[in-house]
């Protein structure tokens, strides 16, 4: 007999007949004699609607009452679930993270899962049971309640299938799989069947909103391979896994592009050993991330123009902190906020050669400029005008013959 660990997003049961939707589904899985463990988030909107709420009691909420607070919206979803799956004659029931326990470390709003005890659990399925589990949360060693993160019900589903050694991992969301880009974007985007973890953790990490990068790591780390399928479709989804069986030779899967980036160009600075540390300590403290790097020593070899990316948001923080920063000494300090990061992401390009020149060659045709360029093994980034940005998916997607 199969276990099965299924997850629903917030979409998924975003209303009273999507619920019940999410019960023939889950049902389907039990009339094929598998065992059923089912993770549920917050139905859609709840948990915006309790930050707000907590924001109008106090602009310095109480960080464990505020991991109390959130969880509650899983806790509703979950006694909804269990109740039509009763109604429906099926033994089910909800849990909450602590009864099980889902034990947790790290600060409240972003606790990592670190062990499940899954006696009970076991034993409740054995007995025929359909466990609903709360997703996105757990308890500390003091034992109060915590939280993972957004979209942290994917990181409970993984770490579950983990513990008790399911079989499959389905993640059920509003899309039905995962696309070589944006389907919204570019129309002539294509489901792919199969990707690979560290694809999808790339893509992930550039903007893609199937799955949370933090999400993707821990299915890689613990070898637990991932379905992502829509709760609303009856079609094939795509599998996340690092089995080599049966990928095809395609180079490069899949193409990213970000709305929300911003240029920051420092001139003139006086170069010596640990200047750019300089810079980005200050940026490092105030938990601004840094993306694409570029630097450029003068001929002289006595100045250095440095280009880097952060997001939009940061944009007036980072002026501040560059303005007050008296550990550098620099000409001009100019910003942009209209460009955008486009990556091209594929396990492929590690053994084939002329990758970066086609990539290039295709943006050019289009004359589109390239004002900053990143790499890694699997992926590289470049920096382009937001207006350009739809120009650039279109033509990369048919130069890798993604459509």
């Amino acid at each position: 007999m199969k276990t099965v660990v299924l997850k629903f997003g917030g979409t998924s049961v975003g209303s009273i007949d999507r619920i019940k939707k999410v019960c023939t589904i889950i049902a389907s899985y039990k009339k094929k004699r598998n065992r059923v463990v089912v993770i549920s988030s917050a139905m859609s909107g709840v948990t915006n609607e309790l930050v707000n709420k907590s924001k109008l009691i106090s602009n310095s909420f109480n960080d464990a009452e505020y991991d109390t607070l959130l969880s509650t919206g899983e806790q509703a979803s979950c006694a909804l679930i269990a109740g039509r799956l009763i109604h429906n004659g099926y033994k089910a029931r909800s849990w909450m993270s602590w009864q099980i326990p889902i034990i947790t470390d790290g600060p409240y709003s972003c606790a990592r899962i670190n062990k499940v005890v899954v006696k009970n659990l076991k034993n409740y399925l054995k007995n025929g049971g359909i466990p609903i589990i709360t997703g996105f949360q757990g308890i500390n060693s003091e034992y109060r309640l915590t939280t993972i993160g957004r979209s942290g019900s994917d990181a409970t589903a993984i770490m579950l299938a983990k513990f008790i050694k399911a079989d499959e991992c389905i993640i059920y969301t509003d899309v039905d799989g995962v696309y070589t880009t944006d389907p919204r974007q570019y129309k002539n985007a294509r489901k792919i069947k199969k990707i690979f973890y560290d694809e999808m953790l790339e893509m992930a990490s550039l903007g893609s909103k199937v799955m949370q990068p933090t999400s993707v790591q821990d299915a890689k780390l613990n070898n637990i391979d991932i379905q992502v399928k829509s709760s609303f479709v009856s079609k094939p989804g795509t599998l996340i896994t690092d089995s080599k069986k049966a990928f095809s030779d395609q180079i490069i899967t899949g193409i990213s592009s970000t709305k929300n980036d911003a240029k920051i160009t420092i001139e003139g600075v006086k170069d010596r050993p640990g200047v750019a540390a300089c810079i980005f300590k200050p940026l490092s403290n105030n938990l601004i991330n840094v993306d694409m790097v570029v630097q450029n020593i003068s001929l002289n070899g006595k100045e250095t123009d440095l280009t880097f990316t952060i997001k939009s948001e940061d944009l007036k923080k980072t002026e501040k902190l560059i303005n007050k920063n008296k550990k550098i000494s620099y000409k001009k300090l100019s910003f942009d906020k209209n460009v955008s990061k486009v990556s091209i992401i594929g396990v492929g390009m590690i053994t084939t050669p002329g990758i970066t020149y086609r990539m290039f060659k295709a943006l050019a045709s289009k004359k589109i400029n390239i004002q900053v360029i990143s790499t890694s093994e699997i992926k590289i980034s470049v920096l382009v005008s937001a207006k350009n940005v739809k120009k650039a998916v279109a033509v990369l997607h048919k130069e890798f013959k993604l459509d």
